[in-house]
C-alpha cells in the first residue's frame, strides 16, 4: 500500500469501526477452532503495523513479517520485535514450522501471485495446522479505497475455496463478512464513480465521527454468524483451512 497509508493504520487500528469489529469475528473463529492458552506458533503474513499480532499472543507465539520495511517500524513501536522482512511468495522459514497462519487483505495485493502465496502458506504449515485469510470481496466492489492500498484483486467465495484446493489446503470454514452493512458499502463506490468526489486516500481517512461505536456493534453482531451458518454475501470474505 501508499507509504503514507501505514501511519494512518497505525493511528486508527486501536479505535476504528472497522478494525475492531473485524477482531471480533477473528477471535470468535480462533476461540471455536484452536482456544486460547495454548502454545501454538503462529506467523501474521502481511502483518502490518502489528494490531494483530497483539491480539492473537492468548493463542500462541506470535511472529510476524511484512514486506514493507515502513510497516515493521510501526510494529516496533507495538513493542513487537520477532519480526522479519519479507514477501508472501517467498518466506524465509522451514517446512512445517507454523501451527496456525493469518494473512488479512495481503494475497490480493498488487504485485502479489496469491497461488504462490497459497503454496508458501501450505508449506510453512505443519501438517493438521490453519491458515485464517481475510480478503476484499467481488470485483464489482472497486473503489478509491483499493487504489489507495493497492489492492488488485477482489474475491468470490468459489474462487477462494478452488485456490486453497489447488494450494493442497483444504476449507473448514468461507463465509462472508460486513454484510449487515454491505448496502451503505455498496451504495459509496457507485457513488464514487458518479461524482467528482475527491477522496485520495482509503477508506481510513474518512472519520466516522460519533457513529464508530455503531458501526462497530453492528459489525461485531456477524461474529457468531460467521463462526456458524455462515453468511451469503458481504464486503469480506473470510475462510479457514487446513494442512492436511
Amino acid at each position: 500500500m501508499r507509504t503514507e497509508e501505514y501511519e494512518v493504520m497505525y493511528r486508527v487500528e486501536d479505535t476504528h469501526w472497522w478494525y475492531l469489529g473485524m477482531e471480533r469475528i477473528t477471535r470468535e473463529l480462533l476461540d471455536h477452532t484452536v482456544g486460547r492458552g495454548g502454545d501454538l506458533r503462529i506467523l501474521d503474513a502481511g502483518c502490518g503495523t502489528g494490531a494483530v499480532m497483539s491480539y492473537l499472543k492468548p493463542y500462541g507465539c506470535v511472529t510476524g513479517f511484512d514486506f514493507a520495511a515502513e510497516a515493521l517500524k510501526f510494529c516496533r513501536l507495538r513493542g513487537h520485535h520477532q519480526l522479519a522482512q519479507a514477501s508472501v511468495m517467498a518466506l524465509p522459514f522451514p517446512d512445517d514450522a507454523f501451527d496456525l497462519i493469518v494473512s488479512f487483505d495481503v494475497i490480493c495485493e498488487l504485485g502479489v501471485d496469491d497461488m504462490t502465496a497459497l503454496r508458501e502458506f501450505q508449506r510453512v504449515l505443519k501438517p493438521g495446522g490453519r491458515v485464517l485469510l481475510r480478503l476484499p470481496a467481488y470485483r464489482w466492489l472497486r473503489g478509491k479505497h483499493d487504489a489507495a492500498v493497492y489492492v488488485s484483486h477482489r474475491y468470490h467465495r468459489r474462487e477462494l475455496k478452488a485456490k486453497l484446493i489447488q494450494a493442497a489446503l483444504l476449507p473448514d470454514r468461507l463465509s462472508y463478512a460486513n454484510t449487515f452493512l454491505f448496502p451503505i458499502a455498496a451504495l459509496k463506490r457507485f457513488s464514487e464513480r458518479v461524482t467528482a468526489r475527491r477522496q485520495t486516500g482509503s477508506d481510513l481517512t474518512l472519520n466516522p465521527g460519533p457513529a464508530n461505536a455503531v458501526l462497530r456493534a453492528i459489525l461485531s453482531a456477524e461474529a457468531p454468524l460467521v463462526r456458524s451458518i455462515g453468511l451469503p454475501f458481504g464486503l469480506t470474505v473470510v475462510a479457514l483451512a487446513r494442512k492436511p
